[in-house]
């Protein structure tokens, strides 16, 4: 058979594939199947702080450039093979489309490796992976990278929201995607009942997680280190040159105490504060994925696999409850029950909304975020979503769990979740 033949008929395969066709339940799922979209490598810069941190002074794009060589150097694949790659970013002009295929070349890439750039908001980074996940199970493409990266330090502000037009704003729902999200998490706090005292206890235990987490070495194998960067020191605006290997946002000695004196930020009689809120952060992150016949073809090893996502739609102004929504459809598409799961990895774009969530959905605190969050380590927008999958391989590697589920809200009023096998 033809080479062009063989690759028509895996195709129509793809083509053919019904949803009960698809691997339903916790022992279907943990079967192995040369089809399979899986994981070999995954990994993300260190998190820093927007406009204080390690990374304040580097263009997206570099960091983006920084981690593809780390992806490719870490991986051992050749650049070559790599027919596609989408990239999560939110504040970037068109999402950066042009500076992140250039940024694609600059790391290794050649010119036949594909590039665009995805923009669902906090979910943007899982929707890039996704995006490439999706391809390669209906067969356009065999190998591709689902990337995420921000730079809140230089694109994060009120230019980063574009004026609405007056049809928009004389729709009521529609003028809702424009309230924002610190101003709508504290109206939804006080509706659904969630005190100041159990956000600041999420909070602070997020802190704690992190520190522990970063104290033993749990980030390193995740993180790809950047040496010799430009910094300028933002106090005596001294140039310096530095390394950056780890996420400097995580405090030591948070506790709920300590929080509950933090001055709320958007009521004066409000619930939410910088402390119980994920933090202004830069990043990147990258992940490799490949269909499981191929993976073996290059001597890939296999660390993970893909096994299906959701995404839904919430009112506007309740935007924080996006998980609740979208976690119960991924685990109804994939045949899964909550006890199955091992790890959960949500964002924490607010404790208010983490809180309530993790309640009504009644999960295991106990596995939600057993690493500490975005309140503690921080929330790059366009990244979070490709930097939870190295987050949840690695904890699941380390604790012997086999299924994570990562998801998050998302701003306007949407929710995105993904099932995830450890191998």
């Amino acid at each position: 058979m033809s080479t062009a033949q063989s690759r028509l008929n895996q195709v129509n395969s793809h083509l053919k594939t019904s949803e009960a066709d698809i691997p339903r339940g916790r022992e279907a799922l943990l079967r192995k199947s040369p089809n399979d979209v899986v994981v070999t490598c995954a990994l993300r810069t260190p998190f820093t702080r927007g406009g204080k941190g390690g990374l304040k002074d580097v263009p997206a794009a570099d960091l983006l450039v920084h981690t593809f060589k780390s992806l490719i150097s870490r991986s051992k694949i050749d650049p070559a093979v790599v027919e596609d790659i989408a990239v999560g970013n939110v504040l970037a002009p068109g999402a950066g489309a042009t500076e992140y295929r250039a940024a694609a070349l600059c790391a290794g890439f050649p010119e036949s490796s594909a590039v665009k750039t995805v923009n669902r908001q906090c979910s943007s980074g899982l929707q890039a992976c996704v995006d490439i996940a999706n391809a390669i199970s209906t067969g356009m493409i065999d190998v591709g990278v689902g990337a995420g990266v921000e730079s809140m330090s230089s694109q994060y502000g009120p230019g980063a929201v574009t004026e609405f037009s007056e049809l928009l704003d004389s729709h009521p729902e529609a003028k809702n995607c424009k309230v924002p999200m610190g101003v709508l998490s504290e109206k939804m706090a006080r509706d659904r009942g969630v005190s100041r005292g159990a956000q600041d206890a999420f909070a602070a235990r997020s802190y704690q997680r992190a520190v522990i987490a970063q104290r033993e070495g749990k980030f390193d194998e995740e993180i790809a280190p950047l040496k010799g960067v430009k910094w300028t020191d933002p106090k005596s605006d001294e140039e310096k040159i530095i390394d950056v290997g780890k996420d400097d946002g995580i405090r030591d000695g948070i506790t709920k105490e300590s929080l509950s004196k933090v001055k709320p930020a958007f009521a004066k009689d409000g619930s939410i504060h910088a402390g119980n809120a994920s933090q202004i952060s830069d990043g990147a992150a990258a992940v490799l994925l490949m269909r499981r016949s191929t993976a073996e073809r290059l001597g890939q090893k296999v660390i993970g696999r893909f096994a299906g996502a959701s995404v839904v739609g919430v009112k506007p102004l309740l935007m924080g409850i996006g998980p609740w929504k979208a976690i119960p459809v991924v685990l109804e598409k994939t045949g899964l029950k909550k006890e199955d799961v091992d790890i959960w990895e949500i964002n924490e774009a607010f404790a208010s909304q983490c809180v309530w969530c993790v309640n009504e959905l009644g999960l295991d605190e106990s596995k939600v975020n057993p690493n500490g969050g975005a309140i503690a380590f921080g929330h790059p927008l366009g990244c979070t979503g490709a930097r939870q999958v190295s987050t949840l391989m690695n904890e699941l590697g380390r604790s012997g769990g086999k299924i994570g589920v990562s998801s998050m809200c998302v701003g306007t009023g949407m929710g995105m979740a993904a099932v995830w096998i450890k191998e």
